[in-house]
């Protein structure tokens, strides 16, 4: 019996993975902004106002990034101030870094891949959700208009935390169960949070019924919000974080399988992250030319390489012959670099997807 019910998750900002995976990837920005080539593997972890970052740049001077600065940013841009703990002046920030210059030679290396990998990247016919499944392209939606409720309803009184799960019926083209959990302060008014959280997926269905065709716009009967109860203690205030927590999230959520590793804290000449985005470009281009409705491409790359190997092409009832593809496509880990090293709004990426909008470089095929 072939399953209709697809599950799909997304976390806001505030939540302590996330800002682990901003505070990551902010680092590797400001590296790369020193040094197009900079070498970049760090993870971060966080609880209450203790932040933990460890791993090693190496660029031009280094030594002088503020990392202090930057975590402080991220947690403000994410929500957190004195009313919303902790504050970023009480912040305590601990660092085990290797900050140093990345030698000329060093530096000629980076076509080689430093590391071992096997990425996985996936597409099905849905231009109106770019070509991800409908339930994640969904939430990801979902995620960033709830996440905008506490500006535009101060007097809901909510906290920089939140998380959406939803449950898509693929027979029914629709949204059929949803559960919200919104940080809120005792004494916010939780039936006016309801209302407006009702009136605010409705709204958003409706907008994505323009964008992806079939699907019914109708939101469900029921729609779970803090569901266990008030969802004040949030944050790093209600639990610990960790960079490379959320691959699920930061893939095609659970309905295709993953591989690799974490992306955020990486730089794009790193395996997971090129790798990453290389294997979404094929299933992308496999599916966009036509070949097939969805795919789910294979890649694996050894230490020493230079280019990935293409394992398998995965499609409904067959697979194509990865041979074939692998000489149309450019898989070098040192092309990914060079052209995506520079990709703005790292952090921005980090906290809501690497392929959840249309618009970043990498989701765009030419033929």
């Amino acid at each position: 019996m072939t399953n209709s019910l697809f599950p799909a998750e997304a976390v806001f900002p505030g939540h302590p993975d996330k800002i682990c995976d901003a505070i990551a990837d902010s680092l590797v920005a400001e590296a790369v902004r020193r040094q197009s080539r900079a070498l970049c593997g760090l993870e971060v972890a966080v609880h209450r106002g203790s932040v933990f970052v460890t791993g090693r740049i190496a660029c031009h001077e280094a030594a002088t990034i503020p990392v202090e600065s930057i975590v402080r940013e991220c947690f403000r841009t994410a929500g957190y101030s004195r009313d919303w703990g902790p504050a970023l002046e009480d912040l305590r920030i601990g660092t085990e870094l290797c900050l140093g210059p990345l030698c000329e030679s060093e530096s000629g290396f980076r076509k080689f891949s430093d590391d071992q990998s096997i990425v996985t990247g996936y597409a099905i016919d849905s231009p109106g959700s770019n070509y991800l499944p409908p339930e994640h392209w969904l939430v990801c939606r979902l995620s960033r208009r709830l996440c905008r409720l506490r500006e535009e309803y101060p007097d809901l009184r909510l906290g920089p935390d939140g998380k959406v799960v939803l449950i898509w019926d693929s027979a029914r083209n629709a949204v059929v169960s949803i559960s919200v959990s919104l940080q809120q302060a005792i004494g916010g008014d939780e039936i006016a949070l309801h209302r407006v959280v009702r009136q605010v997926v409705a709204a958003e269905l409706q907008e994505c019924a323009k964008q992806l065709a079939g699907l019914d716009p109708r939101p469900p009967e029921k729609i779970h919000v803090n569901g266990a109860g008030n969802f004040e203690v949030g944050g790093t205030e209600g639990d610990n974080g960790l960079s490379g927590k959320k691959l699920v999230v930061d893939a095609y959520g659970p309905r295709a399988p993953i591989g690799g590793g974490a992306l955020s804290g990486k730089d794009f000449y790193k395996a997971d992250r090129a790798g990453a985005i290389l294997a979404r470009r094929v299933a992308k281009t496999v599916v966009q030319s036509g070949v097939a409705q969805e795919c789910l491409a294979t890649l694996a790359i050894f230490p020493g390489d230079t280019d990935f190997r293409l394992i398998s092409l995965k499609t409904p009832g067959a697979e194509l012959e990865p041979a074939r593809w692998a000489t149309l496509l450019d898989l070098s880990l040192e092309s990914a670099g060079d052209r995506y090293a520079g990709t703005p709004d790292l952090a921005a990426i980090a906290r809501f997807g690497h392929f959840s909008s249309a618009e970043r470089s990498w989701e765009r095929i030419l033929f």
